[in-house]
């Protein structure tokens, strides 16, 4: 399964993108919201100015007030320490800029004006806590409508993919990216990128504060910034290339995990139970490695720059003390007491922030490497796209025509070799022939699941690579051996064939499916819910809904692809007259079907290697007693008439064809 996932990205699992262009990417995504933005810079601005601000209080609070303080109520037994303290309060005078003390000041002065003081810086944590608290909530509200877009667009985008992706592909990779990958980038760029950007932005803030104030004493501060800034790079990049493996592993996970929940039925039948959790331990393995692999590196980095920060701290502090205790100017900055106990908070905000981008960073660099597999996706091309000039297809008779056709999947491996047809209206055509001849290829082409590689198909004589998807498919209906259904109401199902019809016409499709009579005898009748994949229907009852799903879209081409294998003779005889009502008048290929509707085919075409080998009627080709002829024979049970009893029309026995391509 993982294979699968390396193959998608060209084997490349570890190597990362180009982050600059997955983040403006994502801005295509948020820039809509940029009113919301800029008020989410201003409250950011805000909380980090109240984060720079506290701190020189609390210097002012120790210069200004606290050291006058202490220095009055010393006494004259302690005249060195006293003399001290005030050289250390006169050389911080200037910095005193909320309330410079008086020199009649008293120490009840002196208590009330730090009392104002403490009360300002209050007043600045609660300022910063409400901006906080705005910041957070219109960042959320913001980046969830963005996010919200790029789901919508993503399942768009995976709806608009051909029809060959979906095969190549596991459905659990691709649901993974709609939910996993999307979850992981709402996680990252919300409440991580904000914290990360706030705290970016308090570090160069602090820096700017503690380089103005003091460029010498700043650069013992920021010492350690060189080495954090080194760990960083390297553990974060280690981190990306771990995360985006997780991706992918996930992605395996989901596609192991949704192909064993869909064959349950098969693996209890097989008793395969051991040999399924055998492999999705093996899966469930590589994810966790993975996952364990990046946790390792990201949380090695928030430890490591938390000892680096303290490292920082202690250097402060110690040659902040040593210079303040021998009384000496620090490179023409006059040392105080307040100095340092400003520069050890600006030094516990620089690290605190440091520190909270290390293990938020990882949140974003795993919200990068789901956005790298979002973008993947989004940047697979279809294979089958309208032409930029096509056209509207108008209401069609059901013409159609393939002229020297050929197709492949493999480059260089042809699996149709320059087949020719022609369907009248109203014609019904059967095509027959061994498994892997092209019978299935050919009806994928009619609606333009998949396109030529040579010759044209076409309706009403226009080639379907000139007209739009949509109006083309709109005039085809598809009836295949095992139909989807949704886990949606009976009604809901029949209505997906046209979405505009009343009850009534629901209704009228399901009578002419033979469907009313047994949808009557279910608990809530049309309204009853149906769990996943039609579950609560037999196969017969599921094939009855997707014919009246059929029927009430009225298209003037239909497709029966194996519609009434797989039941039993009493819902293949409700199938079979449902099925000649839906034929009437409407162009029809006939896969593989039943007998009786061989039988009365206007035309069967014998495909063998991805060519024509015969071509006729049932009855012509039975009497040419050729390929045709020795495929009935040999894969069919004789239909042989019964006599007549009691006046009783002759019966038909009737027998499948070779299972489909």
């Amino acid at each position: 399964m993982f294979g699968d996932a390396q193959r998608l990205f060209g084997g490349e699992v570890s190597k990362p993108t180009n982050v600059s262009t997955t983040l403006r990417r994502f801005s295509g995504y948020f820039k809509p919201y940029w009113k919301q933005y800029l008020l989410v810079i201003a409250a950011m601005s805000v909380a980090t100015w109240s984060e720079v601000k506290a701190p020189q209080l609390f210097g002012q609070a120790v210069d200004c007030f606290i050291t006058p303080i202490t220095s009055t109520s010393l006494g004259s037994g302690q005249g060195e320490l006293r003399a001290f303290l005030e050289s250390s309060g006169e050389s911080s005078e200037s910095n005193c800029t909320y309330a410079a003390p008086q020199p009649d000041w008293t120490t009840d002065d002196y208590i009330s004006g730090l009392g104002g003081l403490i009360l300002r810086i209050v007043g600045i944590f609660i300022l910063g806590s409400i901006a906080t608290g705005l910041m957070f909530y219109v960042m959320v509200w913001s980046g969830q409508r963005a996010l919200n877009v790029m789901r919508k667009e993503v399942f768009q985008h995976i709806n608009r993919l051909s029809i060959g992706y979906h095969v190549e592909h596991e459905a659990g990779d691709t649901m993974s990216r709609v939910t996993n990958d999307v979850d992981t980038i709402q996680q990252g760029m919300t409440f991580a990128l904000v914290q990360v950007l706030s705290g970016a932005m308090l570090i160069l803030w602090v820096a700017y504060n503690m380089l103005i104030t003091s460029l010498p004493y700043a650069l013992i501060a920021l010492s350690a910034i060189p080495f954090m800034a080194v760990a960083t790079s390297w553990f974060s990049g280690k981190a990306r290339k771990a995360f985006r493996k997780t991706r992918l592993q996930m992605g395996s996970v989901n596609a192991e995990l949704q192909e064993s929940f869909s064959g349950v039925r098969e693996t209890q039948a097989f008793s395969r139970e051991e040999e399924n959790l055998a492999s999705f331990r093996e899966t469930n393995a590589s994810n966790r490695d993975a996952n364990i692999r990046a946790v390792a590196f990201s949380s090695a980095l928030a430890p490591t720059l938390e000892a680096m920060g303290y490292v920082a701290l202690m250097l402060v502090t110690v040659a902040g003390g040593i210079i303040l205790l021998r009384g000496q100017d620090f490179f023409g900055t006059a040392m105080s007491f307040g100095l340092i106990v400003t520069f050890v908070a600006y030094a516990q905000r620089f690290n605190g922030p440091v520190q909270r981008i290390a293990v938020l960073w990882t949140n974003v660099q795993s919200a990068i490497a789901g956005g790298e597999r979002i973008f993947e996706l989004m940047d697979v091309v279809p294979d089958i796209q309208d032409n930029p000039e096509a056209i509207e297809l108008p209401p069609i008779s059901g013409l159609v025509e393939l002229d020297n056709v050929w197709a492949e999947y493999v480059p260089g491996e042809p699996v149709l070799k320059g087949i020719s047809l022609r369907a009248e209206p109203g014609q019904v055509v059967a095509i027959v022939g061994p498994t892997g001849g092209g019978k299935t290829t050919i009806i994928n082409l009619i609606p333009r699941f998949y396109d030529v590689t040579g010759g044209s198909v076409m309706i009403d004589g226009v080639d379907v690579r000139a007209v739009t998807s949509s109006s083309l498919r709109s005039q085809i209906a598809v009836v295949l051996q095992d139909s989807f259904l949704f886990s949606d109401t009976i009604m809901a199902n029949i209505r997906f064939g046209r979405p505009g019809a009343s009850d009534e016409e629901v209704v009228a499709a399901a009578k002419l499916a033979h469907a009313d009579q047994f949808i009557q005898r279910m608990p809530e009748g049309y309204d009853t819910e149906l769990g996943e994949r039609g579950s609560g229907l037999s196969q017969g009852q599921r094939q009855l809904v997707a014919i009246a799903r059929a029927a009430i879209a009225d298209p003037r081409i239909l497709i029966l692809d194996e519609a009434t294998s797989s039941v039993d003779s009493r819902t293949e005889r409700l199938i079979q007259a449902a099925l000649e009502k839906l034929l009437h008048g409407r162009t029809s290929f006939v896969i593989a079907h039943r007998l009786s509707t061989i039988r009365n085919a206007d035309q069967v075409l014998v495909l063998d290697h991805g060519e024509f080998v015969e071509r006729g009627t049932h009855d012509s080709l039975m009497q040419e007693r050729g390929f045709y002829y020795d495929l009935y024979m040999s894969q069919f049970r004789r239909q042989e008439p019964k006599a007549s009893v009691d006046g009783q029309k002759p019966s038909l026995k009737t027998a499948p064809l070779p299972a489909g391509d």
